[in-house]
């Protein structure tokens, strides 16, 4: 018996050998094919795409468009600063990298995290900035070590300038870097280059106008990523486009009678609303104190930021839009056409004024105010003198569903749809409210306290001005407005149409003529008196003082003994000229006292700015 056959293993070694030789011949030819194809048949397809991998398109930021007041002086325009930026494929260690530039104080170090998660939410190779406006001596520092940090580049962009500073900065808003909010909600190709985005006021408002469409250009790279003129032989047709610049906003503001404003309020805490009773145009917004915007163009770091929100004068609250306060004796010009109009008042008759007042079958006083007793008054009277009794009174005969139903008309506790975001509806309650609210019953004396503007109603400087304007204009109202317009790179102006609403309706011309009558009666002869020394021109006013705290049956309201932060609120309205407004504004000084004492004097300087300096004789 044969053990091994050699013959048959030679046999097999033979076949399994030619078929070895086979494959790796099949499989040659198949590699030289495609090799073929590829180095041959499309050689010149795949040069260009390596080529191409040499060539980074780099977007333009569009020039952010310019603010204007209504004659056309810059209110905010655009400069050049350098700024840090890093991109992301280009940068091998990030975190160590953010730590370094932390090291070097071009970073803050509690702000690391966030700019890490930034980063990494941006598109791998987008430049993403890290430092929007670095000094001379930060952009030297960082020279000297350019050569540590792969991927950081010093880049010079066009930065938000703000030639006033503060002035304005509630109306006109700030510009701040793109967040990872911003990012969910924008389109990220049309900002890519772009580091600031509008964050308040205007400037976030108005975005898609401000913004512009950026453009692009083509930038031949080394392997390192870094630009260069050409790669050996190689030096492709490098494109570009422009990117076309944002339009301009027109606004309503007045920039001398804004000035007036700012200067007049000082270092008090309150806010000034200037409104054109004819079109709704916002001529004056200002909220105390305010903040520098440009700081958050360079960017805040969290510390810096603390130190903003931290304030116990709140800086970055829109007092004009956001502020809510009890009205005050504003409210009786309202009051007293509700009474008329309801048939429930005779202009003529006189009532009693005693300096205190009781619902039937109540021991409850409700006092009078500073004015104290006024004797036997009228309704113009009444309203001249602020007289509290008096609107005590009208106010329970009145009822507080009609009040509400009528004070409705004129904007109170519902918002006026100005053209910038943040504003509060204030309060006007109802019974309805308190019971949901609060599970309570309605109370007369509520309604008692709400004629004078007192207890449950918050209203906002913005609604003031808004109702002051519609008590100029004898119910006709308009919302208001802070953009009057756009204008494009040529120049044009596309100018937006005054926007009007319902309105006060149902009030006769008679029942108007006795209100405006009242309150011209508080410039000349009552709360308001002294508004008209040396005034060229007639105004029509109402003062109010709203209380900050309730003070006790019994007790006494002594200014002097009472925390700065605990005094009554110092409220103005008022629209001018009488016969034919111009201006109608509303001036709030929180714990300022007496209406008259702190708000009027502000008032008087922003309505002379406004008529006697010229500014609103040359059309908008």
């Amino acid at each position: 018996m044969r053990i091994k056959d050699q013959w048959n293993e030679q046999r097999i070694f033979s076949s399994r050998n030619f078929a070895a030789l086979v494959a790796m011949a099949l499989l040659s030819a198949a590699l030289i094919a495609k090799l073929v194809y590829l180095q041959i048949v499309r050689h010149t397809y795949y040069v260009e795409l390596s080529q191409g991998n040499r060539v980074r398109q780099d977007p333009i930021p569009a020039s952010r468009g310019l603010i204007l007041d209504r004659r056309g002086k810059v209110l905010v325009d655009n400069e050049p600063a350098f700024q840090l930026e890093l991109i992301r494929e280009q940068t091998p260690d990030l975190p160590g990298t953010l730590q370094r530039l932390a090291a070097l104080g071009l970073l803050d170090k509690d702000d690391i995290e966030t700019m890490r998660r930034m980063i990494l939410s941006r598109r791998i190779f987008d430049s993403v900035p890290l430092r929007l406006r670095l000094t001379d001596e930060e952009i030297g520092r960082f020279a000297v070590h350019r050569h540590e940090f792969q991927g950081v580049e010093l880049r010079a962009r066009q930065t938000r300038h703000y030639p006033y500073g503060e002035l304005g900065v509630h109306a006109l808003g700030y510009v701040a870097a793109v967040s990872e909010d911003d990012l969910e909600r924008i389109d990220k190709p049309g900002y890519a280059g772009t580091t600031l985005i509008g964050k308040l006021g205007v400037e976030s408002a108005y975005e898609a106008q401000l913004h512009g469409l950026n453009g692009y250009r083509q930038i031949l790279v080394n392997a390192q990523g870094r630009s260069v003129d050409r790669q050996g032989a190689y030096q492709p047709e490098l494109r570009a486009e422009a990117p076309t610049s944002g339009k301009d906003l027109v606004l309503s503001i007045d920039l001398p009678t804004q000035q007036a404003a700012e200067a007049a309020l000082g270092d008090h805490r309150g806010a000034v609303v200037a409104i054109d009773p004819a079109t709704g145009d916002v001529l004056a917004l200002v909220s105390h104190p305010g903040f520098d915007p440009s700081v958050f163009g360079r960017g805040l770091t969290n510390s810096e930021y603390a130190v903003l929100t931290g304030n116990e004068d709140k800086p970055l609250l829109n007092r004009a839009l956001r502020g809510a306060y009890p009205s005050g004796s504003t409210i009786k010009p309202v009051m007293a056409l509700a009474g008329l109009t309801y048939n429930l008042v005779d202009p003529e008759k006189r009532e009693f004024c005693g300096g205190q007042f009781h619902l039937p079958g109540s021991s409850h006083l409700y006092r009078e105010g500073k004015t104290g007793k006024h004797g036997n008054v009228n309704l113009v009277e009444a309203v001249a003198r602020s007289c509290d009794v008096y609107f005590y009174s009208l106010a329970a005969q009145i009822g507080v569903d009609r009040i509400a139903t009528f004070a409705a008309q004129f904007g109170i506790g519902s918002l006026t749809g100005i053209d910038i975001s943040g504003e509060k509806p204030g309060l006007l309650p109802t019974p309805e409210w308190k019971q949901k609210t609060y599970k309570q019953i309605w109370y007369p004396g509520e309604t008692v306290n709400l004629g004078v503007g007192q207890g449950y109603l918050l209203v906002t400087p913005l609604q003031l001005a808004h109702m002051a304007a519609m008590l100029a204009s004898h119910g006709q109202a308009f919302r208001p407005r802070l953009v009057m317009g756009v204008r494009d790179a040529a120049g044009t102006i596309e100018r937006n149409a005054a926007i009007s609403e319902p309105g006060a309706t149902g009030i006769s011309a008679e029942h108007w003529d006795l209100v405006v009558k009242g309150m011209m009666g508080a410039a000349t002869f009552g709360t308001a008196a002294a508004i008209s020394k040396d005034a060229q021109y007639a105004i029509a006013a109402k003062t109010g003082t709203a209380q900050v705290f309730t003070v006790a049956q019994g007790a006494k309201y002594n200014e002097k003994t009472v925390a700065e932060r605990l005094r009554d609120h110092s409220w103005f309205i008022a629209f001018a000229p009488a016969g034919a407004p111009r201006i109608a504004l509303c001036v709030l000084v929180e714990n300022g006292g007496f209406g008259a004492a702190a708000a009027m004097p502000i008032a008087k300087r922003v309505m002379d700015a406004y008529l006697l300096e010229g500014q609103a004789n040359a059309k908008p």
